[in-house]
């Protein structure tokens, strides 16, 4: 499993215009799934996330969890994360979980995410969304978690 985790101000996910999740501070989360990824997983980053010390303290420093500080979390599904662009110009992403797979992965990570912080939004899994956010920082990291 892959999350791309951006520290944010207002974000919002729109699919053909109309906004389907939106959240006014907190973490933007583009997730991916990988054929092996187990409950085990899901339920790491669920955990992880809203853990993640990416907010600022009094001292400027980020020490500060979105436990901390409240907000929202805006998941994204996002199998592109698996792009492996090595080879020639065309990302290949066999990395990715098939599209059945994924989607069942995407939603009971969705269930577990809210189990671990009540203010999540989501896009639409598999549909065309346009992601739009203040990414204060800028602050992005890359949460990897391989199945065994």
């Amino acid at each position: 499993m892959r999350c791309v985790v951006q520290r944010s101000g207002p974000a919002r996910v729109a699919i053909d215009g109309v906004v389907a999740g939106e959240v006014d501070k907190g973490l933007v989360v583009l997730a991916a799934f990988a054929p092996g990824d187990t409950e085990a997983e899901l339920a790491w980053m669920a955990r992880k996330l809203p853990n993640l010390r990416l907010f600022l303290d009094d001292e400027g420093k980020m020490n500060r969890s979105l436990r901390e500080v409240g907000g929202g979390i805006l998941l994204v599904s996002q199998f592109t994360l698996y792009g492996d662009c090595r080879k020639g110009n065309r990302p290949s992403y066999v990395g990715s979980a098939p599209p059945r797979q994924a989607e069942a992965l995407y939603r009971r990570f969705a269930e577990l995410l809210r189990q671990e912080w009540p203010e999540v939004s989501e896009g639409r899994f598999g549909a065309a969304m346009s992601v739009s956010l203040v990414n204060q920082g800028p602050v992005t990291v890359i949460v990897d978690r391989d199945a065994p």
